[in-house]
């Protein structure tokens, strides 16, 4: 039988036990680096698709505030035209708002039913005053929905799908 059988059987059993740890030692150590190596590779593309999203959403952002804030400078200047126009459209000698309008106006500000005690305390307001008040809660309307058109366009930028590459869609 030659060679191996000139070595006696427990040695036998034992160099084949080795053998068998020693191939499936082998065999877990190139697995578990395989694995490993699928593991790096897929971190490193997960952090290039988020390197990628981040970089594509400073972007929006950039061009999202650019826009509001000439979008709000417009509004503002629009505002301020208007009430230097007061003087044009209501004449001072303008008859004054009874005091109810005040009381009603601030209800309508405050979000809050008008109340009627308050009616006689309430001074008469001045046509001019009133148009300037108007003008500026208007115009500060107009600027807070302009702030939520940019947030709404900013989330809409931001959360666009990415494309099988990992890319950011334009």
């Amino acid at each position: 039988m030659g060679l191996f059988s000139v070595i006696p059987t427990p040695y036998r059993i034992l160099f084949m036990a080795l053998f068998a740890a020693f191939l499936v030692g082998a065999g877990w150590m190139k697995g578990a680096a395989h694995v490993q190596d699928k593991w790096d590779a897929e971190t490193v593309n997960q952090s290039l698709t988020a390197s990628r999203i981040e970089k594509a959403q400073a972007e929006a952002t950039v061009k999202v505030v650019t826009k509001f804030v000439d979008r709000v400078r417009v509004v503002k200047e629009t505002g301020a035209t208007l009430t230097r126009e007061i003087v044009r459209y209501v004449p001072s000698d303008s008859c004054d708002l009874p005091p109810g309008w005040r009381v009603l106006h601030d209800a309508a500000a405050s979000g809050e039913p008008a109340d009627a005690a308050r009616n006689p305390d309430a001074t008469a307001v001045p046509a001019q005053a009133a148009a300037a008040t108007v003008i500026d809660n208007y115009s500060a309307c107009r600027a807070n929905a302009e702030q939520l058109a940019a947030i709404q366009n900013w989330v809409t930028e931001t959360t666009k799908p990415t494309g099988s590459a990992g890319a950011v869609n334009d």
